[in-house]
């Protein structure tokens, strides 16, 4: 048999609070029922995601997760990220809610991946159908494997305490070293990023300093694009 579908049905504590949460990233109400129990239904093109409700619990004991397979990460994310500036003024990247960005999973095979966690604490795991040939490609450095390293600890398990031990030795290995700009970049942005996730600004602010202040190329800049529009949404999450 084919064409089969697997919905989701996920907990939350409120099934508003939820669905508020998804129309920010372009989601629609398919269904909504209150009584006798609360339910709701959302969908945003192909994809589909439902959640019931519990008053009473907690979103940070969750362990609600699943995956979702799309053509291209990048683009789902920028739309996501989108919907947040617009609600927020700025991209949710510290506690619940939240999302990661898109970043090569050494541990799933060098695919893109990015997380958004809802409301009720459930990990949405979002991940490319198959890598960019320039991914599959070995860290260069000892400093980008870290990253690679951090990512698995940090985005995939949400253990930022032991992806932040990772990125520090590797950075002060760096330091006495030379390590590439482009390399050094991705590790300060994502250092700074598992600041504001483990409650130090005055940190996060520090690593992108440091990130800012790194000179790259042209050809450089505009392949670590993504990488330089986070250190804005980063900015801006301080700011507020």
């Amino acid at each position: 048999m084919a064409n089969e579908m697997t919905v989701p049905l996920l907990p939350c504590r409120s099934i508003d609070e939820i669905a508020e949460f998804y129309e920010m990233l372009g989601f629609t109400r398919t269904y909504y029922q209150a009584r006798p129990y609360s339910c709701v239904s959302l969908k945003r093109e192909d994809l589909q995601l439902q959640f019931f409700g519990m008053p009473e619990f907690n979103p940070e004991d969750s362990y609600g997760s699943c995956l979702v397979i799309v053509p291209d990460t990048g683009e789902l994310f920028r739309a996501f990220a989108d919907g947040m500036r617009a609600v927020h003024g700025k991209v949710l990247v510290s506690g619940i809610p939240r999302m990661t960005r898109p970043r090569k999973r050494k541990n799933a095979g060098n695919v893109s991946g990015f997380a958004v966690v809802d409301p009720g604490g459930n990990w949405i795991r979002i991940f490319a159908a198959k890598a960019d040939p320039a991914d599959e490609a070995p860290a260069g450095n000892k400093l980008a494997e870290a990253v690679r390293n951090a990512v698995v600890m940090g985005d995939s398990r949400g253990h930022e305490a032991q992806a932040t031990r990772i990125l520090d030795n590797a950075l002060r290995r760096a330091g006495e070293e030379t390590a590439p700009p482009g390399d050094l970049l991705e590790a300060l942005a994502y250092r700074a990023e598992l600041a504001l996730r483990t409650g130090d600004p005055a940190a996060a602010r520090a690593f992108l300093d440091q990130a800012s202040g790194i000179p790259l190329p042209e050809a450089e800049r505009t392949a670590r694009a993504t990488t330089l529009a986070s250190l804005d949404d980063l900015a801006a999450t301080l700011q507020r």
